[in-house]
């Protein structure tokens, strides 16, 4: 059974591991002329997606990459002594099992682990798709496939073309996120180990150095009461926004804010869900971003899209191909997740960008006190609302027996 995976990034490829662990011909086919090398931003495995990546056999790599980063300093801003945050007790406080790497080195071990098995094709994406599993492609030629997946995130090319126009779709929840990559040296103030933020209502700046690449990120989140208008391509018109949005914070912010012109890699977009009523559609379905993003750095959307690729794989080896049965099973094992994650990243949002003074106030005070508790107290207060700060870890993997279906037999 021949199954096409549009998007090479996290769950493209997760998905990709376990349809040809089950016996599926996996083709993958990816934007981007080559794997991204750039290093991305940091993402979150929680413990599910923990579990899935110890069974891929690449849990090791996951944790030699990890950026390491176990401490925080926020300065708030108009005051001039920054608060010091203990970031392993928090990250206990929230999960049993968590580990933080950049995403395009996640994105390159879950590759690795799967590019002797699967066909990819770089530089291409897909330009229609039929009701029988006919696609054509923008450079290579037409092809057929029994199922075609879209893993290719908030803006899926596959979702447009099946479903309709992300505007649909989309919910702004009130923030944006940038992200900019910029020399290690350019980033004074935080040692390895240390993310060095600024904190002010309704927006919050921050740095970090990356172990994996020697340089260093600059994250900005921001609120805004209206979507900001721009093309999602359009680079200047994001870096003329983000200027706006953090302008005269601190003089650390105008530094990093003057890397902008030769940053090597800039991420800008809006804090947006996703909310479908269904992910499926005759032979086409979506997993991760593309279907479900609970929001971009506030919902753990890259542990929700490796949960959703190993759930749909198995469903689709479980119900020995029948898609028609898989993706029903699907929808439903991942409905309770994706509710989940959506009202915890409604949540974060409003906690880690205060609308008030007060709120910046509330939230400092929330850290120090998390950061000089012992360990077992504040897993204890993580523990009395599974539904809020342990969601992640509430997340089941169900075990799948697999192979059913395969490709010398079913």
């Amino acid at each position: 059974m021949r199954v096409l995976v549009s998007g090479a990034s996290v769950a493209g490829p997760v998905l990709a591991y376990w349809l040809t662990r089950y016996g599926f011909d996996v083709t993958v086919v990816e934007r981007a002329p080559t794997l991204r090398k750039t290093g991305g931003h940091a993402v979150d495995l929680f413990r599910p997606a923990l579990a899935i990546t110890e069974r891929m056999g690449v849990l090791p790599r996951v944790q030699e990459l990890a950026t390491g980063t176990t401490r925080m300093t926020v300065l708030r801003e108009g005051a001039r002594r920054p608060v010091g945050i203990d970031l392993t007790k928090i990250f206990s406080a929230a999960s049993d099992r968590h580990v933080e790497i950049m995403r395009d080195d996640l994105s390159e071990i879950y590759y690795d682990a799967t590019r002797e098995d699967v066909e990819y094709l770089f530089g291409d994406s897909i330009a229609a798709i039929g009701p029988e599993g006919e696609v054509e492609f923008d450079g290579g030629p037409p092809r057929r496939f029994d199922l075609v997946v879209g893993a290719d995130g908030l803006h899926s090319n596959v979702r447009r073309l099946v479903f309709g126009p992300e505007s649909r779709y989309s919910a702004f929840i009130g923030a944006y996120l940038a992200v900019l990559t910029m020399p290690g040296d350019a980033a004074d103030g935080p040692a390895r180990g240390e993310y060095a933020s600024h904190l002010g209502a309704g927006r919050t700046a921050g740095v970090y150095r990356a172990r994996s690449t020697g340089d260093a990120r600059a994250v900005f989140l921001f609120r805004s009461e209206r979507e900001l208008e721009y093309h999602y391509r359009d680079v200047p018109r994001q870096k003329e926004l983000l200027r706006e949005a953090f302008q005269g914070m601190h003089p650390d912010v105008d530094g990093w804010l003057g890397e902008l012109d030769r940053t090597p890699a800039f991420y800008f977009d809006s804090i947006t869900q996703l909310r479908m009523d269904t992910w499926s559609s005759g032979r086409v379905t979506l997993v991760g971003d593309a279907a479900y993003c609970p929001g971009p750095a506030v919902g753990g959307s890259t542990s929700l899209a490796v949960l959703g690729a190993y759930v749909l794989a198995g469903e689709l080896a479980e119900a020995g191909g029948d898609h028609t049965r898989a993706f029903a099973a699907y929808e439903r094992e991942m409905a309770e997740p994706v509710r989940g994650s959506r009202a915890f990243a409604l949540g974060a949002a409003r906690t880690l960008i205060p609308r008030s003074r007060l709120g910046v106030t509330g939230l400092l005070a929330g850290g120090r006190l998390v950061s000089v508790l012992p360990a077992a107290a504040g897993r204890a207060l993580g523990l009395l609302n599974s539904s809020g700060i342990r969601l992640h870890d509430s997340m089941t993997v169900k075990h799948y027996a697999g192979p059913v279906y395969g490709k010398h037999g079913g």
